[in-house]
């Protein structure tokens, strides 16, 4: 038997619609599953009009991509535009979030608004029973329930994007390359003979791409520039464009480096990090040093959660979390939770931690959901 089909259950004529973006991943997925006697149709979902026309946008060459796959597989291609339940539910928030001065994830919003919410709807319209993509992430049944599992390469596991997917999406879902390693997936398209077997992987945001992004937010909100200050002393070092162009632990693009008379030491302590944001007073405060205390949280508090078993996870026991996507695992336990929030404490402080990312909670390699960061502290 083909090892590429070991983690994909037998298709007997089901019918699954893959979201090919024209990426390898998906590509890949589409190619499996009908070698594993799923009746396959692709979709090419269209989530963004903008501006789509200029040189950031790699739509179209995205789509001649996916349609030249699914004629080397031999299966059907539609189109779908789902850009105005992109804008009503994802930029929105997206910019909402921006407008208060957090720095939202807008591809979690993504997966389970769009990609596991209007595309699985779709989806069952054309008779499909399920849906597939490209993630690196596991699908795991265990007692009456369904687990949302890491991908087994740790390189590429993208569990920490759809933490947010209920019960209903996880039971019609199948991740095809999630047992296997991105250097086997690129292999696989290739001996295929697919175009795209060595394909870049898309970057940036989900919508907009690798577009320069401050321009991108000008386009839909107003500027206000503002004050940037040392947090230890309130010294004025600069201005800033708008609160919203900076995340905390930022580095690049603060434009204060180089002040004479405040560097006592040379390297790396020498560098100044955005470390908190005033919204009433517009002020950025920074400190210098990577390890200012500023920087570090023992704790945190997160909302609007979401748990992938439909339970509230227990208290008090050991987990492990991630307030970003490339971070280790760190861990930690949930001192406190209830339907609407939640308090996670670290066994070790936490670089960084920033309101409007999501904190996403582990039990070994299971996925158990998370949450939007509120604040942080020691």
């Amino acid at each position: 038997m083909n090892e590429a089909l070991a983690g994909i259950a037998p298709g007997n004529g089901e019918t699954v619609v893959v979201g090919l973006s024209g990426g390898v991943d998906s590509s890949v997925s589409a190619l499996l599953l009908k070698q594993a006697g799923y009746r396959v149709v692709g979709l090419f979902m269209k989530n963004w009009e903008d501006d789509d026309t200029d040189e950031y946008c790699s739509t179209r060459q995205d789509l001649i991509d996916a349609a030249a796959v699914a004629d080397v597989i031999g299966i059907d291609l539609e189109v779908v535009n789902f850009s105005a339940e992109y804008k009503d539910r994802v930029f929105a928030s997206f910019l909402r979030e921006y407008q208060a001065g957090r720095t939202p994830n807008p591809d979690v919003l993504c997966n389970a608004e769009i990609k596991f919410a209007a595309f699985l709807d779709h989806a069952m319209q054309l008779g499909a029973t399920r849906i597939a993509t490209g993630h690196y992430a596991q699908v795991r049944e265990f007692e009456g329930r369904f687990q949302l599992m890491k991908g087994e390469d740790g390189t590429k596991d993208q569990s920490y994007f759809l933490h947010r997917l209920n019960q209903a999406q996880l039971s019609r879902t199948l991740f095809p390359v999630g047992h296997l390693y991105k250097r086997d997936v690129r292999r696989i398209a290739a001996d295929a003979g697919l175009a795209n077997a060595a394909k870049k992987d898309s970057t940036g945001i989900c919508f907009v791409g690798e577009r320069p992004f401050r321009e991108f937010l000008q386009r839909y909100l107003p500027v206000t520039p503002g004050e940037i200050r040392d947090l230890d002393s309130e010294r004025v070092l600069g201005q800033h464009d708008g609160l919203m162009y900076h995340t905390i632990g930022q580095r690049k693009g603060l434009r204060i480096g180089g002040l004479k008379g405040m560097a006592d030491d040379a390297g790396e302590h020498d560098a100044w990090y955005a470390a908190r944001k005033d919204m009433e007073k517009n002020v950025l405060y920074v400190v210098r040093g990577h390890d200012h205390p500023a920087l570090l949280s023992g704790r945190l508090v997160a909302a609007d959660l979401s748990w992938v078993s439909g339970a509230l996870p227990h208290t008090h026991w050991v987990y492990a979390a991630k307030t970003r996507y490339r971070q280790p695992d760190a861990p930690c336990s949930i001192d406190a939770v209830d339907a609407d929030r939640c308090e996670i404490v670290f066994a070790e402080p936490q670089w960084a931690v920033t309101p409007g990312q999501s904190v996403v909670v582990y039990e070994s390699k299971v996925c158990l959901g998370g949450g939007i960061i509120v604040s942080a502290g020691d």
